[in-house]
C-alpha cells in the first residue's frame, strides 16, 4: 500500500506538470505494477473489494456535499433531464450495441446499466484544469455525481432480474427491490444528515473532529445501507452529501477541503490497484471488440443520448455540443464491473451447491440453471478488460481533446489567461484596458457599483459583489480566468479573498498587494502579519495599494513595451528609471505572468506592461514599438 500510495501522488504531480489527465497515467502506471504484484494477492479478494467500495462511496460523499441547488436554478430542468431521459437513451444504446456485438442481451443490459455512469473522479479533474463556464461546469458535475449510483443500482437491479430468472419473477423482484432501494436510501441519508445538522448547529461535535465525524457518518451510511439493500449504500451516501451541502448556514468549507484531499489520495489509489488487475492476455483478448464498442460510444451513444436528454431545454446549442463531448467513464463504473463479474460466478457455485444437496427431481433444474449462469460469468469476465480499455480511451480522448472544443465553442480555455482584479482604481482600469486590447479575458470586482463607472466606460467587463460573499466564493463564473489579484484598499480583505480563492486559481496563481507598512516588514512578531495569513504579493517591486495610487496620481501611466535586441530589457529600466512598477510580462501572444520577486524577466524579446512614467513628451513618441494608455483623471476609488 506504500508503493501505491507514493506512486499514486508522484503520477497525479507528474500529470500536473505535464498537463494531461492525471487518470491517464494512475491507470498505466497501475498495469505496469499488476504485471509484477497485484493487490489482490496482497490485501486479499475481499478485503480489496470492500476497500474500493468504501472509497467509492467517501469519494461520491466529497462530491455531493458541492452540489448546492443555488448553482443550478436556471438548470433544474435540464439536469433532471441529463439524469434521467439522457441516461435512459445511453443504456438502451449501450446495451444494443453490446449485443450487436457478440454479448449475451442480459450481459449487455448490465454493461449498459454500468457505463452510463461518468463520475467525479474524472469529471473534477478535467474541469479543474479546464475551468469552463458557470452552466457548463454544474451540468457536469451534477450529472457526474448524481449519474454514478443511478448506473451502480441499475446494474444491480439488471442482475436480481438475471438470477431471478423467468420474467414473471423477475418483474416483481426487480420493482421490490428498486423500492427498497429508494426508501432506505432518502430515508437514511436525509435521517442521518438531520442528526449530524443538529449536532453541528449545537456545537457538540468540537471542530478537530469534524473532517473525521463527517468521514465515520460516510462510510456508516454506506455500509448500514448495503446491509439493509444491497448496492444502496451509493445512493445513501449521495442523498446524505446533497442534504448537508444545501442546508441554510450549514458551513461545511472546513469539511469539504478535508474530503478532498482523501479524494485526491483514493482516486489515485483505486485507479492503480484496479488497473493492476488486467493482464495483457485479456486486453489482446477482447481488444477487436472494445475498440469497436468504444467508437459507439463516443460517436453514437453520448452525442445522441445527450441530444435527446435535452431536447426543449434553454440549454445552448454551443453547450449541448461540449456536453456531447465529455463522458470519459471512471472508478465506478471499474469497481462495478468486477463487482457483478464475479457476483455471477458466485450465484452459479452456489447453485451447484445446492444442486448437490437436491433431491433428483430438482437437480438437474439447479445444474442448469448453474450452467447458465457459468457461462454468462465467463461473458462478464470479459467485461473487466473491456470497461478498462473504454475508461482509458475515453479518459484519454476527453481529456486530452475537451480543452480544444471547449476553447472553439467560447465555453472555456485551454490556457486560462484572464486576470480578475478585485477593487478599483484608474491604475486598475488601464491595465485591464490594456489586458483585454491583447486578447486577455478581464473582469474587475467591486462592492460598489458607482465606483466601477470608469471600467465600465473603458469596455472592461466588471462585477459589482462582495468578494467575500457567498456568490463570490462558489457561483462566480471564472471561465477563461487564471489569476487573482485583490488589490482593494483594505489590506485584509485583500489577504482573506486571495487565500480563499488558491482553492480555485493555486497558491501560485493568487495575488495580493504588499500590506502597508505597518503590519509587515517591521521585523517585530507581535506587529507583523503571519506569513500563512498573507498571499503571494504581486508585481515588481511590491507596493501597497496606496503607493500604487500616489504614483498613478502623480502623473505615471500604463504601458506595454516590445523588447528586443535593439532595445532591451536593460534599455527599458535604464529610461523609465527605478520608479517603474513592472506589472505584467507577456511572452507570447496569448500568454501572460504577474510579475514578482524571483520571476525571469524576458531579456530581448517578448513584452513587459509597467506602470511608467514617460521622461519627456518627444521620447515617448519616438518609441513606435511601445503602446501607452493616457491614465484617467486621477481619482481614487474604493
Amino acid at each position: 500500500m506504500t508503493l501505491v500510495i507514493a506512486v499514486s501522488v508522484v503520477c497525479q504531480w507528474v500529470a500536473w506538470r505535464l498537463g494531461i489527465p492525471s487518470i491517464l497515467l494512475l491507470l498505466l502506471v497501475g498495469f505496469g505494477i499488476g504485471q509484477v504484484v497485484r493487490a489482490d494477492e496482497v490485501l486479499g479478494h475481499d478485503l480489496l473489494f470492500d476497500g474500493v467500495r468504501l472509497t467509492v462511496g467517501i469519494i461520491l460523499f466529497e462530491g455531493s456535499l458541492s452540489l448546492r441547488f443555488k448553482q443550478i436554478q436556471d438548470l433544474r430542468h435540464p439536469v433532471r433531464r441529463l439524469c434521467s431521459t439522457t441516461v435512459l437513451a445511453a443504456w438502451v444504446m449501450i446495451t444494443a450495441a453490446a449485443w450487436l456485438l457478440g454479448f449475451d442481451l442480459r450481459v449487455a443490459l448490465l454493461v449498459g446499466a454500468i457505463l452510463v455512469v461518468t463520475g467525479p473522479t474524472v469529471i473534477n479533474p478535467i474541469l479543474r484544469s479546464l475551468r469552463p463556464t458557470r452552466r457548463v461546469s454544474s451540468l457536469l458535475r451534477w450529472e457526474g455525481i448524481i449519474v454514478d449510483p443511478i448506473g451502480a443500482i441499475l446494474a444491480l437491479l439488471v442482475f436480481q432480474a438475471v438470477l431471478s430468472g423467468e420474467a414473471s419473477q423477475a418483474f416483481p423482484a426487480v420493482l421490490v427491490s428498486l423500492g427498497r432501494t429508494i426508501l432506505v436510501a432518502f430515508g437514511l441519508g436525509i435521517g442521518l444528515g438531520a442528526l449530524l445538522e443538529v449536532l453541528m448547529r449545537r456545537r457538540a461535535v468540537p471542530d478537530f473532529l469534524h473532517g473525521v465525524a463527517f468521514l465515520a457518518a460516510a462510510t456508516t451510511a454506506l455500509v448500514v445501507s448495503d446491509a439493509l439493500q444491497p448496492e444502496s449504500g451509493l445512493l445513501t451516501v449521495t442523498v446524505l452529501g446533497v442534504f448537508l451541502g444545501n442546508r441554510p448556514k450549514l458551513h461545511l468549507e472546513h469539511v469539504a477541503e478535508f474530503k478532498e484531499h482523501l479524494q485526491v489520495l483514493f482516486v489515485g489509489a483505486l485507479f492503480i490497484v484496479l488497473a493492476g488487475r488486467i493482464t495483457p492476455e485479456q486486453l489482446v483478448a477482447v481488444a477487436p471488440r472494445a475498440f469497436a464498442f468504444l467508437a459507439v460510444l463516443v460517436l453514437l451513444v453520448r452525442p445522441v443520448s445527450v441530444f435527446l436528454g435535452l431536447l426543449g431545454t434553454r440549454v445552448t446549442r454551443n453547450e449541448r455540443l461540449l456536453l456531447a463531448s465529455m463522458a470519459p467513464r471512471g472508478i465506478v463504473a471499474a469497481a462495478v464491473t468486477s463487482i457483478f463479474a464475479l457476483g455471477f460466478g458466485q450465484a452459479a457455485d452456489s447453485l451447484t451447491r445446492q444442486a448437490a444437496n437436491a433431491g433428483s427431481a430438482e437437480r438437474s433444474g439447479l445444474i442448469a440453471e448453474a450452467a447458465e449462469l457459468d457461462r454468462l460469468a465467463a461473458e462478464a469476465s470479459q467485461l473487466v478488460p473491456l470497461v478498462f480499455i473504454v475508461i482509458v480511451c475515453t479518459v484519454a480522448i476527453y481529456g486530452l481533446g475537451i480543452s480544444r472544443v471547449a476553447e472553439r465553442l467560447g465555453l472555456a480555455s485551454a490556457n486560462p489567461q484572464g486576470v480578475v482584479f478585485v477593487g478599483v482604481n484608474t491604475w486598475v482600469v488601464d491595465t485591464a484596458k490594456l489586458l483585454r486590447d491583447l486578447g486577455i479575458p478581464v473582469l474587475i470586482v467591486a462592492r460598489n457599483y458607482a465606483s466601477l463607472a470608469g471600467a465600465r466606460m473603458a469596455g472592461v467587463p466588471t462585477l459589482t459583489a462582495n468578494i467575500l460573499s457567498e456568490f463570490a466564493v462558489k457561483d462566480m463564473d471564472l471561465a477563461g480566468m487564471g489569476y487573482f489579484i485583490a488589490c482593494t484598499p483594505q489590506d485584509e480583505i485583500n489577504a482573506t479573498a486571495a487565500r480563499e480563492f488558491r482553492r480555485v486559481f493555486g497558491g501560485a496563481h493568487s495575488y495580493q498587494l504588499h500590506r502597508d507598512g505597518r503590519s509587515t516588514g517591521t521585523g517585530n512578531d507581535k506587529r507583523d502579519t503571519a506569513g500563512h495569513l498573507t498571499a503571494r504579493y504581486a508585481f515588481l517591486p511590491q507596493l501597497s495599494r496606496a503607493e500604487m495610487d500616489t504614483r498613478m496620481t502623480s502623473g505615471m501611466t500604463i504601458k506595454r513595451t516590445t523588447l528586443s535586441p535593439a532595445f532591451t530589457l536593460d534599455d527599458f529600466r535604464e529610461r523609465y528609471g527605478d520608479e517603474t512598477v513592472i506589472l505584467f510580462v507577456q511572452r507570447s501572444p496569448d500568454t501572460i505572468d504577474v510579475v514578482r520577486p524571483g520571476l525571469k524577466l524576458p531579456f530581448d524579446d517578448g513584452s513587459v506592461i509597467a506602470m511608467v512614467r514617460e521622461p519627456s513628451p518627444v521620447g515617448a513618441r519616438d518609441h513606435e514599438r511601445e503602446v501607452t494608455y493616457a491614465a484617467h483623471p486621477a481619482q481614487r476609488h474604493t
